[in-house]
């Protein structure tokens, strides 16, 4: 299933634009292979930050017993990789050296698993009274070059070897990964002893990872300014409008602009608790134990095109039209 396709992107260099094509590439076969299967999640071009960092995965795929990372690389000549895992690349028959793929998912990834760990309750909830996790899950990354690339995989570090494939060939490689027991509908295998999510907990997952998703494509809108006034003598009274104030209100609106929560269901506004479901985050009220939404329309534009974020114990208020933000109380 696809809960998220490819972002457009802008590319106008050469390399940037030979980078979009593979991603799409990438994407056009994990569509062929897993759109109409529940139990495998795609989401292409995901951004996200925690704990003051950010990272871009291309590709991310959650299955029942884990995580696969992605990384496209578009690589039109030769790759080779040393024994202290140095990538060097062709093109044009030149060789330069080029940062290492495999390395930089593996941050991404670990970055992606403090993530789901900080909110494993929120996602996962306890299970018999133990707190779940993520760390013990199966986690996977592979580096997707292009179908045209010649790798040497004579000298390269079998370590390395394992997780380059090239585009044609990742469905199979990612079915050896996986190796799906059908545990969504109960069938299972006795030899199999990885922990798996069931299906809620995986649409629980998908839905928490796309409210974590950072929209970079959406532009600011901007506020078209009357054009400027020639000169006017200093009687005239136009000069003494108090136009900085004004601005000034706009620049200051969103220090001024607080969003409060109260429960829709008995107006209740400080006795709840912050949690998370399958359509987001929402409250829940401790007086009558009903939920209400925290995703509410922008105050300041009334834009319901908004998105709640959560930073530790901080969460806050996004709207995609007038990129207005502020924390939610």
């Amino acid at each position: 299933m696809i809960l998220k396709t490819k972002s457009p992107q802008n590319a106008k260099s050469a390399q940037a634009i030979a980078g979009q094509k593979q991603e799409h590439n990438v994407a056009f076969f994990l569509r062929r292979a897993y759109k109409d299967n529940p139990e495998v999640l795609v989401i292409n071009d995901f951004k996200f930050s925690f704990n003051d960092e950010t990272a871009q995965i291309d590709h991310l795929i959650v299955y029942p017993y884990g995580f696969i990372l992605l990384e496209s690389k578009s690589i039109k000549g030769h790759v080779k990789v040393n024994k202290q895992q140095e990538w060097t690349r062709s093109y044009s028959k030149q060789w330069s050296g080029m940062p290492s793929p495999i390395k930089q998912v593996e941050l991404q990834q670990a970055l992606l698993k403090q993530l789901l760990n900080h909110h494993r309750l929120d996602v996962l909830g306890k299970m018999f009274g133990i707190k779940q996790g993520f760390s013990g899950r199966c986690w996977d990354h592979l580096c997707v070059v292009s179908s045209d690339a010649i790798i040497d995989r004579k000298s390269m570090p079998k370590a390395v070897s394992e997780k380059l494939v090239k585009s044609e060939f990742l469905v199979e490689k990612l079915q050896k990964i996986m190796k799906l027991r059908n545990k969504i509908i109960r069938v299972v295998n006795v030899y199999d002893t990885r922990p798996y999510f069931n299906k809620e907990e995986l649409d629980s997952i998908g839905s928490f990872l796309i409210n974590q998703h950072l929209d970079t494509t959406a532009e600011p809108s901007i506020v078209p300014q009357a054009a400027p006034k020639l000169a006017q003598p200093i009687a005239k009274p136009v000069v003494t409008r108090p136009q900085p104030i004004e601005q000034a209100s706009v620049v200051e609106a969103t220090t001024m602009i607080r969003v409060a929560l109260q429960c829709k269901h008995c107006g209740e506004s400080t006795n709840y608790t912050p949690m998370y479901g399958k359509f987001g985050y929402y409250i829940k009220c401790n007086q009558c134990t009903k939920n209400t939404p925290m995703k509410q329309a922008c105050p300041q534009c009334k834009n319901k095109q908004t998105r709640v974020q959560k930073s530790q114990e901080t969460y806050t208020l996004n709207c995609q039209e007038c990129s207005f933000s502020q924390q939610i109380v």
